[in-house]
């Protein structure tokens, strides 16, 4: 076979196309839980259907959390720039107070990843 021909089969606008027969309530109800994920009817309903947890846009409690984590890191990385640039009130910061900064930078990524990964993440499966 041509190789053009055969990307084009993997795609999915040249892929298997599913119909799904609905009642009026229903279209209504999956247009506008597309709209508040933020995604388009058909892949709303394409992760629905392979098992991923659609949550909205915006929740605005796990905003809130990054928006603290980010908070945290904006301060470490500013008393490492204070470091860094001399500043006289980090002259008594030693090697142990800067490792111990950079360590909660990394606690800090790590409390903001877990943070995303609970934003998007699939589906338990039962």
């Amino acid at each position: 076979m041509h190789k053009d021909h055969d990307k084009k089969q993997n795609t999915r606008k040249h892929g298997k196309h599913l119909r799904v027969p609905v009642l009026p309530e229903e279209e209504a109800a999956i247009k506008e839980n597309a709209e508040r994920a933020g995604l388009t009817i058909a892949a709303y309903l394409r992760n629905v259907g392979i098992g991923y947890e659609i949550r909205g846009i915006v929740d605005n409690n796990e905003v809130e959390r990054l928006a603290k984590i980010n908070g945290d890191l904006g301060r470490l990385g500013g008393l490492l720039k204070l470091w860094l640039t001399n500043d006289a009130r980090t002259a008594r910061f030693g090697d142990a107070t800067i490792r111990a900064a950079l360590a909660r930078i990394d606690e800090t990524q790590d409390k903001m990843i877990d943070v995303m990964r609970s934003i998007v993440r699939p589906r338990a499966r039962k």
